[in-house]
């Protein structure tokens, strides 16, 4: 049954990156990634819902769900996540595999497939374009680096102990701080991205995960690199969720560029489908993406259209 799963747990040098596993070990191989301070159970209404001959393994990027903190004084750079998928692809033994990420998940499968092209067969994008566009403003790109630095030095500085919350008061913060999360979409990455304490609960999730130091794109690049994983991309973009392109025409002149990228360049080689649904649809409303994910994952050819 696929909504059985297992628990893995690979050795890293500051010690283990965790994840779950669903389906036949033989199937074909799916590595999920989550979105940021997320966790893997972001997957666990979904992966129930696609083709059962597939071997899916949802991770916990370090410092987030039951993965471990990096080592003190160690900041947490974007490319550090995409190196988490390169140890796990290598643990499981997999040459070839499918890359589906939500969010920020959706960003390190890009640039993974950007960096391993020869590794990923397909790519699928929940809320996610494959990439984090750099700041038009030279000022706004130092000021946005120096931000980074300055909020690991103060964290570490303050040497604040993780607060502890009833398990209504945490959820409670979980769905404030996520207004696109269901109550039951909020309570199911709160089993994994929450310990059990005297105390109270007190979230996994390293505070220096918010101090990430991104790597960023222009339009041009962003191009240039899809087009090396043409004809395997399936991008979806909830109508109510982030991206939310025909919305953010008027004020975000990069999305604007990057749809007249697809419609143009990149037409003939990604499927991209706008669903209705949040953020988190692929959590709160798993039907309404698991039909076009099955069809993609399952199709021969992969230039198949939806």
């Amino acid at each position: 049954i696929l909504g059985m799963f297992s628990e893995l747990k690979f050795p890293v040098p500051w010690g283990h990156i965790a994840a779950k596993a669903w389906g036949p070990l033989g199937g074909h191989p799916v590595l999920c990634l989550h979105g940021w301070l997320d966790n893997a159970n972001t997957f666990d209404k979904l992966i129930p819902l696609l083709p059962r001959d597939c071997y899916y393994v949802a991770m916990d990027f370090s410092g987030h769900g039951l993965s471990s903190h990096r080592p003190a004084g160690s900041p947490y750079h974007f490319l550090d996540y995409v190196t988490d998928v390169c140890r796990v692809a290598a643990a499981l033994q997999w040459r070839r595999f499918t890359l589906m990420g939500h969010s920020m998940g959706g960003s390190v499968a890009g640039m993974f497939s950007f960096l391993y092209p020869e590794m990923v067969d397909k790519l699928i994008l929940l809320e996610n374009l494959g990439f984090l566009l750099a700041p038009e403003d030279t000022e706004m790109w130092l000021k946005s680096k120096r931000m980074v630095i300055d909020r690991l030095l103060s964290l570490e500085a303050k040497q604040e102990t993780p607060k502890a919350r009833s398990p209504t008061a945490a959820l409670q913060r979980l769905l404030e701080a996520n207004t696109h999360l269901t109550a039951e979409g909020g309570a199911i990455l709160l089993q994994r991205g929450a310990t059990e304490t005297p105390a109270g609960l007190v979230y996994n999730r390293d505070m220096r995960v918010r101090t990430q130091s991104r790597e960023s794109f222009t339009v041009e690049q962003c191009v240039k690199l899809l087009q090396k994983i043409q004809d395997r991309v399936l991008i979806i973009v909830a109508q109510d969720g982030l991206l939310v392109p025909h919305k953010l025409d008027s004020r975000n002149h990069f999305v604007k560029a990057l749809q007249e990228a697809f419609e143009s360049t990149l037409k003939e080689h990604i499927q991209l489908v706008e669903v209705p649904g949040s953020h988190f649809v692929h959590l709160n409303e798993p039907e309404v993406v698991s039909g076009i994910i099955s069809n993609f994952l399952t199709a021969q050819n992969t230039k198949a259209r939806l």
